[in-house]
């Protein structure tokens, strides 16, 4: 996919993607409009399905909506309320020092700088990304699986690993599109462009991709 075949792509993905469900994490960035909300489900929905991520998150925001409420709460009782999600005692722990260390060091805000993000435990590139992004409304690009997959078969960029496909996006990418790059990107991936047998016979941007290491396809 060429520079100039990526505005295409992006206008077209725009069109189609909201016929799909919206990622967990999007949706409740549009729900809550919440830097801390974005936080905190973005660590639930880690290992986690997006139907679960989303219940988890419902049921532990309507007991703590901000980290004054959340460290109130044992860690037992943030289990409980996050259960199933995927290392959910781990998370539990996770969240209780992450609310202290915001308020703490914070004064009860998130942070909105990828690498003050970063120091907390638990909290990867893809999380402080999406925080800054979807919670922030600030120039950020969020790598995951999908990203990663789909940028390199589209052949608009050549990396081995989500974080060097972020800096490679960063040299690359119009910021016009970096904030809603993800959005459309784990749409597009959950749905059509999958990781084993896309549908490629039902892609609306197939003319623009040169299938780069696809084997079996639909």
């Amino acid at each position: 996919m060429t520079d100039r075949q990526i505005h295409q792509a992006v206008r077209i993905l725009r069109r189609e993607v909201p016929k799909w469900d919206t990622p967990v994490v999007t949706l409740m960035a549009e729900t809550y409009e919440s830097p801390f909300r974005v936080l905190i489900s973005c660590i639930l929905s880690l290992r986690t399905q997006d139907a679960t991520t989303a219940k988890a998150s419902h049921r532990l925001f309507a007991v703590a909506d901000a980290p004054q409420a959340m460290v109130k709460l044992t860690a037992k009782k943030i289990e409980k309320l996050i259960y199933p999600v995927g290392f959910y005692k781990t998370k539990a722990g996770q969240i209780l020092e992450m609310c202290q260390t915001i308020i703490d060091r914070y004064g009860g805000r998130v942070p909105d700088e990828i690498d003050e993000l970063l120091e907390f435990k638990g909290v990867g590139r893809k999380t402080a990304n999406l925080v800054v992004t979807l919670g922030y409304n600030k120039p950020g690009i969020c790598v995951d699986t999908h990203v990663h997959r789909i940028s390199n078969r589209w052949g608009y960029i050549e990396t081995a690993t989500p974080d060097k496909t972020e800096i490679a996006l960063r040299a690359k990418l119009p910021k016009q599109y970096w904030i809603e790059y993800n959005n459309l990107l784990v749409n597009f991936g959950q749905h059509l462009c999958r990781p084993i047998s896309p549908q490629c016979s039902q892609c609306p941007v197939k003319k623009y991709c040169p299938q780069i290491g696809v084997g079996v396809r639909r």
